[in-house]
């Protein structure tokens, strides 16, 4: 069952994308990455990669999450990797509102164990985990407008 969840920031969609196109900021706002291991240089082409670390120490995974497609200041798709648990897909897309812009995001496991805990209890999971990112997202975006 997909998670989507939605939050207006002070920030116009260039900002949003500034900070999603930073893949070193991906740790600040991504609730259970601990750590950046490397940022390819391409990113956020279409495949390429963060090198990322979910969880706390002693029990930190490392894995990675790659960019699927594009539309720079509208939309980044992901797929994050957090094996052995699996994969999840991740939609961001930005659309420009009075307020500032409006920063959507629909996720859902898509590979592995994951996928085997019940539909309702994953969405409230994601719910409130994509709902802090966006949180931190906001929070990151409005400090560098204001910079």
């Amino acid at each position: 069952m997909t998670s989507t969840v939605s939050a207006t920031v002070k920030g116009s969609p260039t900002d949003v994308w500034s900070v999603l196109a930073d893949g070193w900021l991906y740790g600040l706002w991504v609730v259970g990455a601990s750590r950046i291991r490397q940022v390819d240089d391409t990113w956020p082409e279409p495949g390429s990669r963060i090198h990322h670390s979910v969880g706390s120490w002693p029990f930190v995974i490392d894995d990675t999450t790659h960019v699927v497609s594009r539309d720079p200041e509208h939309s980044l798709v992901l797929q994050a990797r957090a094996w052995p648990s699996g994969e999840a897909s991740v939609d961001i897309t930005i659309e420009d509102s009075p307020g500032g812009a409006v920063v959507t995001m629909v996720e859902d496991a898509s590979h592995g164990p994951a996928l085997l805990i019940p539909g309702l209890v994953r969405r409230a999971v994601l719910d409130w985990r994509n709902t802090e990112s966006l949180r931190r997202l906001g929070y990151l975006i409005e400090h560098r407008a204001s910079s």
